[in-house]
Formats: C-alpha cells, structure tokens, sequence
C-alpha cells in the first residue's frame, strides 16, 4: 500500500472544521495534525479543498444476482466510490432473494472478488424463514431486512405471527420497508378505475399515500417499542411519520431511528410532471409540504441519517406505462454533490452533512474502525473540491446509463476517495488495484 500525505484541507469531522493535514499508512489513518512532516509519502496538495469521511450508504440494490441488466457490484460500487461513497449495505430484493444464510454467503464471496467499495449485505426475511433470520451472524451482517410493504422483488412479510417473531427475538438491527399493503392496494384499484390507461406517476403519491406509510410506519414502531427491539425505518416520505421518532436522545441509545433519502429531500410530486417514472420509487415522492417536513426532522434530529435506496433500471424499463414501469433509480454517485447544493443554498451545515452520511451511520449500525476521521481508523476518505459538474451520459458510471440528476449542475465534484488507503478515485480517474473489505461490526 502507498502512504499519502494529505496536506492543509479544511477538515470537516465530529461537527468542527479546521485546516490540517492527515497522513494515511496501511489502510489506516496514521496521523492528523494540523502539520505533518513525512518524507517517504505521496504529497497531496489539498488547500481550498474539504477534506470529509467516506458516506456510508446504508441502503442500496445494485441488482445482483439475478438482475444484472440493471446493475451490478462491479458498475454500482465503481459509481459509489466516483460519488465519495466508500462503504455501502446491500438489500435481499435480488434474484434469487438473499434469505437463506447460503445466499446470502454467495453476495459476500461476490462482492469479495469485484466490488471497489466496502460493502455489507442484509439478511431478507419472507413469511417463512424465520429460522435462517435467527441463524444471521451480527458481527459481520449489517442487519435484518423486513419489507411490511411490497416493493421491487416483492419480499412482502405480512404474516402478524412471523412479524412479532422476529421482532421479539432478532438478534440484530431491523431495518424496515414501511408501507401498508392494503392502502396501496386499494388506492390503485381506485385510481385504475378513475384514469384507466391515462393513470401515470402523477398519480403515484396518491396511491402510496400518507396514509399508506404511516400506517405502516407506526405498526413497526409499536412492534419495537413492546419488544424493545433495535429498528431502523428507511426512506421516511411523510411529514406525519416524522412524529413517529423522537431527538435529544445520544444516538449511541437510541433504540427506534430513522433514514431520509436524497430524492425525498430533492424532489416534490410537481417535479413527476417532468420527470414521470424517473421519479417513481417506493415510497413514493410526495407534497413539498412533506419535503419540508422531512428537512425538519432531518435537521432538529429526529431523522438521523442520509441515504440513497439507489435502485437502478433499464431506461426502457422506465419509459414503459406507469404501472409496468418499476420502482426505483440510481443517485448513489451524487449524493454528496446533492447534499453539498443544499450548503451552499443554506439548507445544512457541511458539518451536518457529515453527521447525516459518515458519523450516524457508523453509530447507528456499530460498524468498527469507520465513518470518523481519526486516527487508527480505516482511511476511507474523501476529498470534495469546489468545482462544477454537470451530469450527463457521458460521465455517469451506473451500468442502467441514466440519472434523475441529468442536466443538473453541482457546485462540487468529488475529486479523490479513498477507500482503505487505497486511492480508488483520483480526479475522475477509477483505479480498481485494490478492493473493498467486508464490514465488521
């Protein structure tokens, strides 16, 4: 491994910044001071340029097995990494479904031998597998995933009986898909009724509506509150359910939290009039009411973490009609250049950021030596320069070739990532010579 030494960023960690350097030695970060001296090392002039921890996206598909058309761990983590995201957890919804302690071996062995990025998987539960849930090794599984609302791969658990189970007894974190299945179902038999073949994502936000996530959203709170059980609610799209979590609590003790995503920050239910089923994720992008909502909670803490749900398809798969067309869409390259438009609108500190997509993270899933700029840890690191970017075909890393930020211009662009002091990412230049590690927690 290379030793670097990176020189007078402006570092931003543990809520503070400060102009230093950090000097990187076999994977770990050796030293940070505000002046180093080493020799025998690779200089990296970073003046005027934010030095942050690696985002550790907590929820991602990057489609394999099974549905590599769309992606897979070889495209998706090379984009992760050009995106200054250095560590990612993966979800079951694959093909087949990681629910069985085999399956999910073989995404390990997988990302062991491709993937540019450091990388956990989640253990899928279905009505049935109890068993093979309780069997999941908390030390190096990042945790248990329930979808309490069908989504793409259709991994629904609705089972009461199954749900207090696992609930009552796992043995790790739960992180839950929350949207109320009969709601959804019955809302789009209504609209089918009333738009018949004009029925489009404008639609969407009333079909997976409010009442669908909170009604969902708080059975899986009541379930963790009567089993003292350690649950993470992802994608929160509701102003309403964001009552559902409480602040003011060290999240070293908090026992029920909860993740907003980059494109419930972004967008509102005007932008499907342009974006249609680009726009179109479970669950559903909603009111700018809710949006704001959503930046309130995330901001006062309530919400505790930022994540991407990147979930990529075909551009074809997208151009079909509204209700053949899947869920989902790739963002994991831009969502540190997302959250830094939002800076320098006013929106977030850049120390917040860094909170939201390095810090809580490595809390909230126990993950060892990661997410901090200190040293001794593992020198997964990012170096954002203020330098425009717009996004476009021909520099998009997602193997589906498409992104809902095309045409957008950021103000930062991710200029080096490291990932384990490796240097993975160097001006727009990938270098896959060494790999990722498996997350332990």
């Amino acid at each position: 491994m290379k030793t670097y030494l990176i020189k007078q960023a402006i570092i931003i960690n543990e809520g503070k910044h400060w102009v230093g350097d950090v000097l990187i030695k076999n994977q770990r970060i050796e030293k940070v001071d505000s002046s180093i001296d080493y020799p025998n090392a690779i200089e990296i002039n970073a003046e005027g340029h934010y030095l942050v921890p690696g985002a550790i996206d907590d929820q991602v598909h990057f489609r394999e097995p099974g549905l590599t058309h769309k992606g897979d761990l070889f495209t998706e983590s090379r984009a992760a990494v050009a995106g200054g995201v250095t560590t990612y957890m993966e979800m079951p919804n694959t093909n087949p479904q990681a629910t069985t302690q085999a399956l999910l071996a073989e995404k390990y062995a997988r990302a062991a031998q491709v993937s540019l990025a450091n990388y956990s998987f989640f253990m899928g539960t279905t009505n049935d597998n109890y068993d093979e849930v309780m069997r999941t090794n908390a030390s190096n599984v990042c945790g248990v995933k329930i979808f309490m609302g069908s989504s793409t791969g259709n991994m629904l658990v609705d089972n009461p009986s199954t749900l207090e189970h696992i609930f009552a007894n796992s043995p790790m974190l739960i992180a839950t898909h929350c949207e109320d299945e009969a709601t959804v179902k019955n809302n789009l038999e209504h609209y089918i009724n009333e738009y018949g073949n004009r029925l489009s994502a404008m639609q969407h936000a009333m079909i997976r509506n409010e009442e669908a996530c909170y009604k969902s959203s708080s059975m899986a709170v009541e379930l963790a509150k009567k089993h003292d059980t350690r649950l993470h609610v992802l994608h929160i799209s509701t102003e309403k359910e964001t009552s559902l979590f409480t602040n003011g609590i060290p999240l070293e003790k908090k026992k029920i939290t909860a993740e907003a995503c980059i494109h419930h920050l972004w967008f509102s239910d005007k932008d499907y009039a342009i974006k249609g089923n680009f726009i179109k994720w479970n669950p559903a992008i909603k009111s700018e009411a809710d949006r704001e909502g959503i930046w309130k909670a995330l901001l006062d803490g309530r919400i505790d973490v930022i994540a991407t749900d990147h979930a990529p398809h075909t551009i074809e798969e997208k151009e079909q009609a509204y209700v053949k067309a899947p869920s989902g869409g790739p963002l994991v390259q831009h969502s540190i250049q997302a959250m830094f438009k939002f800076y320098e609108q006013g929106r977030i500190s850049l120390e917040q950021i860094v909170t939201k997509m390095s810090h809580n993270p490595a809390i909230l899933f126990r993950i060892k030596d990661r997410g901090y700029i200190r040293e001794g840890y593992y020198a997964d690191l990012v170096l954002v320069k203020k330098q425009k970017e717009t996004v476009s075909k021909e520099n998009i890393l997602y193997k589906c070739k498409w992104s809902p930020f095309e045409g957008t211009t950021f103000d930062y662009s991710i200029h080096k990532t490291f990932v384990n002091g490796h240097l993975a990412w160097d001006n727009r230049q990938l270098n896959d010579a060494a790999l990722g590690q498996r997350l332990l927690f």
